[in-house]
């Protein structure tokens, strides 16, 4: 869904239906609820650059409207939230932590004794400051490559090009700070030799590197880590 620049005081809406929506259309299931907002293309560095008023005025003068795109993966990438707070300044983030195999960011797999691990995704707030009940995540996206990667006990939606999207219920705890964590039993798929040959890393094809992304549904907090999957590890 994109607005449409208009000189009138008219708000025209163009909107698509990404492939999962024409999905639901054809099956006669499809029924808006809901909608939201963001503000990919907005450049905030305007306002470091010039100041409040004038990178404000800036950013509304010259900001280039997105057209609505049918690629759900790469449309609100930052989701905007409503907040009762005015004064808000600060927003969560989103830690990892894994039971073993995590090194940084990076989550070390194979396809064999090891190919799954349990990755735990945790909300917190800078400060030790206690998490504001509307920003408690009670449901995470998490996004993957469903040719090598799944998320254990979840079911995706997958679109055309092979990417995942999982709805994930958090954890029944709260952490300290009152924020949500939720446990991710990520596993390597069964990955053939041709797969390796062809997506493996350059300098060495008995590994696959690939990418997953976490949403928080409430805070619109976003982390990524890597998977590694290292054959017959």
């Amino acid at each position: 869904m994109g607005l449409l620049q208009q000189d009138s005081n008219n708000v025209i809406i163009d909107a698509v239906l990404t492939d999962l929506g024409r999905k639901k259309l054809a099956e006669g299931t499809f029924n808006i609820i809901k909608f939201a907002a963001g503000d990919d293309e907005v450049d905030y560095g305007m306002i470091v650059r010039y100041g409040r008023t004038v990178g404000q005025e800036k950013i509304e003068k010259n900001t280039p409207v997105f057209e609505a795109i049918t690629n759900n993966k790469l449309a609100l990438v930052h989701p905007l939230v409503s907040l009762p707070d005015p004064n808000r300044y600060t927003m969560t983030t989103l830690s990892l932590t894994a039971t073993q195999g995590l090194t940084g960011t990076t989550l070390n797999l194979g396809t064999g004794a090891t190919n799954k691990q349990t990755v735990i995704v945790q909300q917190s707030l800078t400060g030790g400051e206690t998490i504001p009940q509307e920003l408690v995540d009670n449901q995470y996206i998490v996004v993957c490559d469903d040719r090598f990667i799944r998320i254990i006990g979840s079911t995706p939606v997958i679109d055309r090009n092979r990417m995942a999207s999982y709805v994930v219920t958090r954890d029944g705890t709260l952490s300290s700070q009152g924020g949500s964590t939720v446990s991710l039993a990520v596993n390597a798929k069964a990955i053939t030799d041709a797969q390796f040959t062809i997506y493996g890393q350059p300098t060495n094809k008995t590994i696959i590197r690939t990418v997953l992304r976490v949403t928080g549904m409430s805070s619109g907090a976003v982390t990524t880590f890597v998977a590694q999957i290292t054959k017959n590890q």
